[in-house]
């Protein structure tokens, strides 16, 4: 996947955006993913328990949990991974995936900024709302805590060794998807979705 935009800021990192302020907004470090989001899902269990039945709370979460992990995949299959033929539509998809792939290693781009995932954190609320009621608020607590998850070990595949046995199998999953084919293990937490789906690469190889 391609796209015109070739410039490095200061520190050698590709920019986004040419207006300074946006491109702050495209970065993210681990303490401050980890502050935001250790204070919005308590906030969101917090609201699931003052508004919402609390024998909805396992299922949901649950259900929650799995929505995520396919929904993952999805939007890392068919969106970030679309060859569209419009200028425009190249650039967006660059700006919002393909630069990581153009610079896979960048500890500050290896988690999704606030200004994105809260937005659709907003938009699931709402959704889950509208479908379930109240009780849409667990779901919305399982689908946040899958999301979290993802980002954290997304970060951990390129920024640390996962020398472990479960951190290894993630680490070579997602490590195939960037070194051996792209088009093929799109999921990182919910790798099962990747045997259903018949994308899973398999390969001797290690990494």
């Amino acid at each position: 996947m391609s796209s015109n935009v070739t410039d490095h800021d200061s520190h050698g990192r590709l920019r986004l955006f040419r207006n300074p302020w946006l491109e702050k907004l495209t970065v993210i470090p681990l303490n401050a993913f980890l502050i935001v989001w250790a204070a919005l899902l308590p906030a969101i269990a917090v609201v699931g328990f003052r508004v919402a039945p609390t024998w909805w709370a396992v299922p949901l979460v649950f259900a929650g949990l799995i929505i995520w992990t396919l929904t993952e995949y999805a939007l890392h299959r068919y969106v970030f991974h679309f060859e569209a033929r419009s200028p425009l539509i190249r650039h967006a998809i660059f700006v919002i995936h393909a630069n990581h792939h153009a610079d896979a290693d960048d500890p500050l781009r290896n988690l999704m900024p606030p200004i994105v995932s809260i937005p659709v954190g907003l938009l699931v609320w709402g959704l889950s709302i509208w479908v379930l009621g109240a009780p849409g608020t667990w779901f919305l607590l399982g689908f946040m805590t899958g999301y979290v998850a993802y980002d954290l070990v997304h970060f951990a595949c390129h920024q640390f060794p996962m020398r472990g046995r479960i951190g290894r199998m993630l680490k070579t999953h997602h490590m195939r998807h960037h070194h051996l084919k792209v088009e093929g293990n799109y999921a990182i937490t919910g790798m099962m979705w990747d045997r259903i789906f018949s994308t899973r690469i398999s390969s001797v190889r290690k990494v």
